[in-house]
């Protein structure tokens, strides 16, 4: 039997397919977007087995599975735990002009971390533990970028 491949003509096309599409936050990501939309705060949920504070919040515990009811209000400010700086623009992928950095952020009053933008920082200024506050976008449309960035806290005066 012969192999047909040999006989086959490689194509390659290159390009972007787009596809638009919208998707539901359910009834916990809903609550926490619109506090940030509507009143530029920060929840989380807290899990009656394990205590633990959940940010952003969850519906269940992983670890216990009970029901994570109860919301808690969280501070602006947080603890940089990790973070990566970017030095290379990408037209497509830069949402902030250079240099910004990704981080993971432990907010006042959680027990978890999450991922946002740094920005507003100094050359070697980003270290871990480093107190950070979160810079609220004018107009917020419910979506985790009407936090725009987190950026060193600095004293004024």
């Amino acid at each position: 039997m012969e192999d047909w491949r040999k006989e086959q003509e490689i194509v390659v096309l290159e390009g972007r397919i787009k596809v638009p599409y919208r998707w539901a936050a359910g009834e916990v990501g809903t609550r926490y977007l619109q506090a940030l939309r509507d009143e530029r705060k920060f929840l989380g949920t807290r899990c009656p087995g394990c205590g633990i504070v959940y940010h952003p919040p969850r519906r269940n515990c992983p670890d216990c599975e009970r029901d994570c009811a109860e919301w808690v209000e969280l501070g602006e400010r947080g603890i940089l735990l990790t973070y990566t700086v970017v030095h290379r623009h990408h037209p497509q992928l830069s949402p902030l002009p250079l240099p910004f950095a990704y981080g993971i952020i432990r907010l006042e009053g959680a027990d978890t971390g999450f991922i946002h933008l740094l920005h507003e920082f100094d050359e070697g200024e980003l270290e871990r533990g480093l107190p950070v506050e979160a810079v609220f976008a004018e107009e917020r449309e419910g979506s985790v970028l009407d936090v725009r960035y987190f950026r060193p806290c600095r004293e004024v005066g």
